[in-house]
């Protein structure tokens, strides 16, 4: 009997998951929806339908920042570098490929090498960075996005039919031949990257970085992770091998901000590594969405991303007030996230709730 209830309890809980997770997917490709209907009547101005992209990469590079921050449980500031290298080097190859390769293949493969290479990074930045905690790791992950993007604008990188060619000086010592082709112009960044993405296939890669993200924490590898998060020393004692798991979380979080980034390259036909593209302001930002909308709480970092990224569109007629009414909503957040009262006052309603529904069910 005892054996029988274990896995009774087991299926009730497997089916718990299944369903929450199942919400969270209906709950995108629902907007997704109405935002296509809206669309299609007229009733989104050209300013909004401009931000649909965005839009999606900020709910995936938000929950990817949430894998490492709330799941795993350390504070990282260098998503917008990890967004940076797979913005980049998904735009050098689409560009290198943009005459000779169909346009369907071509972003599908410069979303595999863009994920792969924030995640390659991400693994090799991880390898010293997660030995340290707290505050340290978010300065030193906060240092590695500054070096990235300034990298990127020392950088030149032409091909030609004798293969490649970087400089870190200017375009004329990279001593290319007439026909050669420019792929980074420094500081000028990618030009003519082709418009592949848009808010359909973002929507389906928001549906893909839930998928990984919802099966990676409720899996055996997730459970080590947050047990790390819960109490380290206690998960050592049980012998799980604590880097292992770090930066098996880190690099898949890592890689999914690079499928961000490749979203994000393949809007712009013009790609800068600019302070508000992909510097300390962009992380800042990613943050903010995660802690606004509960650490952890998946579902809460789509809501906050775009939420924010909406409001002050919204509130832009109000020139006078807009960041006075962004802020009061900021503040808002906050306190109905986190604020004791508020999550005592949200365990109460539940629970009355969820007691009527069974008093209405024992009837």
């Amino acid at each position: 009997m005892p054996e029988y209830g274990i896995m009774e309890d087991g299926m009730k809980k497997v089916s718990k998951t299944t369903k929450n997770n199942l919400i969270t997917y209906g709950m995108v490709v629902l907007a997704y929806i109405i935002v296509q209907i809206l669309v299609s009547t007229g009733h989104v101005s050209s300013l909004i339908q401009g931000l649909l992209v965005p839009f999606c990469t900020y709910v995936i590079v938000a929950v990817a920042l949430n894998l490492t921050v709330g799941i795993l449980g350390e504070l990282s500031l260098g998503h917008a570098g990890f967004m940076c290298v797979g913005a980049f080097a998904s735009a050098v190859f689409s560009l290198a490929f943009k005459e000779t390769m169909p346009g369907g293949l071509r972003f599908f493969l410069a979303l595999i090498i863009g994920a792969a290479a924030a995640a390659l990074v991400g693994f090799l930045v991880g390898i010293p960075v997660l030995r340290l905690r707290g505050d340290y790791l978010a300065i030193v992950t906060l240092a590695f996005g500054e070096i990235i993007k300034n990298i990127i604008n020392a950088l030149y990188l032409g091909v030609d039919g004798s293969g490649l060619h970087f400089s870190m000086k200017d375009a004329l010592s990279l001593n290319m031949e007439e026909d050669g082709l420019m792929l980074i112009k420094g500081a000028q960044g990618v030009t003519g990257t082709p418009n592949d993405s848009n808010f359909t296939i973002g929507v389906v890669l928001i549906l893909v970085t839930l998928f990984i993200v919802l099966n990676f924490i409720n899996s055996r590898t997730g459970r080590a992770v947050m047990s790390i998060r819960d109490n380290r020393i206690a998960a050592e004692s049980v012998g799980i091998n604590v880097t292992k798991y770090k930066l098996i979380a880190f690099t898949v979080s890592a890689s999914l901000a690079g499928v961000a980034g490749v979203l994000y390259a393949h809007n712009l036909s013009t790609l800068n590594a600019l302070p508000k593209n992909f510097g300390y302001n962009m992380s800042i930002l990613i943050l903010v969405f995660v802690v606004l909308g509960g650490i952890g709480n998946i579902r809460g970092s789509i809501i906050a991303a775009v939420l924010l990224t909406l409001l002050p569109e919204v509130l832009r007629g109000l020139s006078d007030y807009r960041m006075l009414i962004y802020a009061i909503v900021l503040i808002a957040m906050m306190i109905f996230n986190w604020s004791p009262n508020a999550i005592f006052f949200r365990k109460r309603l539940k629970q009355r709730f969820i007691g009527n529904k069974k008093l209405k069910k024992e009837a």
